[in-house]
């Protein structure tokens, strides 16, 4: 079998390192994501394990479909009854870049009536289709006039482990988070601290992956309510979970702080990591991030900053321009304005804070390029990366002992 996992943009290289790790076969990277082979146990093995993937998604069947009738007689032609019955909800997702097929609806609506028109002449009855919680989530991707249809092994995105209880108002996504730790090369032998942890998942995916906690441990999958789980599947897959257990650690080798110094965010950042099950691992403090001080000799610190996208760009959010913009605008001798100045005032705290950390690295995940040039160091890695729509990087910097 032909399995795809997805992934944020940027993050492909560690996605493909885990999958590796995970001694899958077929490995290779792609625009989006990694693909990789073997039977159906492989698909489910990278659901439970990999850290930086949003989805896994097994490969049915690729046909060419130049118009609508195409489409429809490629996917009715497919093993619908291998995988879904008649008490089996479904629903199609689809993406499109074609000439002839323009409307994502439009090819969803003709995938769907091909896969119940097949159940329905081979089973002699038609599953119900169920847009918000499906059985059997199908996806089309459509471009250059090839058709791919894919099943969604995940059901909800992977990022979803199911402790996060409480979330700030930008939360980091916890595949991105585990990208940029094992992007960095974050030591889980060394201490880690995330001077600014928000609702706490740098901290909580750092321990996670110290103790060797699987990051689909603590949830369920779609694939779980296919009907030909019930068979084999399963049995494979409660060994695949007991192997997982088995690996856990008691503790974190290495002492892991999360600090912040607004009330709502800590009490956020307390009740997810005792949802984790980590509150023995990760120590939450309060505080200002640029007063923090080396508790010991070497460790990781890890900081997401604001990105001030809002000040920059005047619109805030989704319509902030990328960051090369933002520089752009700050060169073309505009005077700063109050809030930008206090943006770079905070961003030279920062830096003075990492310089403070003789022996120690700095993981930064920057939106902004004030703050690399408040730094005033060359940072060993810079990574670009997507929080979504915006354009980030990954900043690591080796602070040398004194």
């Amino acid at each position: 079998m032909r399995f795809f996992a997805t992934c944020a943009r940027g993050t492909e290289g560690a996605l493909r390192r885990e999958l590796s790790a995970l001694r899958l076969h077929g490995v290779r990277g792609e625009r989006g994501g990694v693909a990789f082979e073997g039977p159906l146990e492989a698909g489910m093995k990278a659901c439970l394990h990999v850290r930086t993937a949003m989805r896994v998604m097994l490969e049915l069947g690729r046909f060419p479909a130049p118009d609508a009738g195409a489409l429809y007689e490629g996917a009715r032609a497919l093993p619908w009854s291998d995988w879904l019955d008649v008490r089996t909800t479904l629903a199609v997702d689809a993406s499109v870049a074609s000439e002839t097929i323009t409307h994502s609806g439009f090819a969803a609506l003709k995938v769907k009536d091909a896969v119940v028109d097949a159940l329905r002449e081979r089973l002699g009855a038609r599953p119900d289709v169920d847009t918000a919680d499906p059985d059997v989530r199908i996806a089309l991707h459509l471009a250059r006039d090839e058709a791919t249809l894919s099943l969604d092994l995940a059901g909800e995105p992977l990022h979803r482990r199911g402790w996060r209880v409480e979330q700030g108002p930008a939360p980091l996504k916890e595949t991105l988070a585990a990208a940029v730790l094992l992007l960095g090369g974050a030591d889980t032998e060394l201490p880690l601290v995330d001077p600014m942890a928000g609702s706490g998942t740098f901290p909580v995916e750092h321990a996670m992956r110290a103790r060797r906690i699987a990051p689909g441990l603590g949830r369920a999958f779609g694939f779980q309510r296919w009907p030909p789980y019930r068979g084999g599947p399963q049995s494979s897959f409660d060994h695949l979970r007991a192997e997982a257990r088995a690996a856990v650690l008691p503790r974190a080798p290495a002492p892991i702080v999360a600090r912040d110094l607004h009330p709502k965010a800590l009490a956020a950042l307390r009740r997810n990591v005792a949802e984790a099950g980590l509150a023995e691992d990760i120590r939450v403090e309060e505080g200002d991030a640029r007063d923090l001080g080396p508790m010991a000799a070497q460790g990781t610190l890890v900081l997401n900053p604001p990105y001030g996208e809002r000040l920059m760009s005047g619109r805030g959010g989704r319509g902030a321009p990328s960051t090369s913009a933002r520089s752009a605008g700050l060169r073309s001798g505009r005077a700063e304005s109050t809030e930008v100045k206090k943006l770079r005032g905070f961003y030279r705290g920062l830096a003075e804070m990492l310089e403070r950390h003789a022996g120690w690295t700095a993981l930064v995940l920057s939106g902004n390029p004030l703050l690399a040039a408040e730094v005033k160091r060359r940072p060993s890695v810079d990574h670009r990366l997507w929080n979504g729509p915006l354009e980030v990087h990954l900043l690591k910097y080796a602070i040398p002992k004194r």
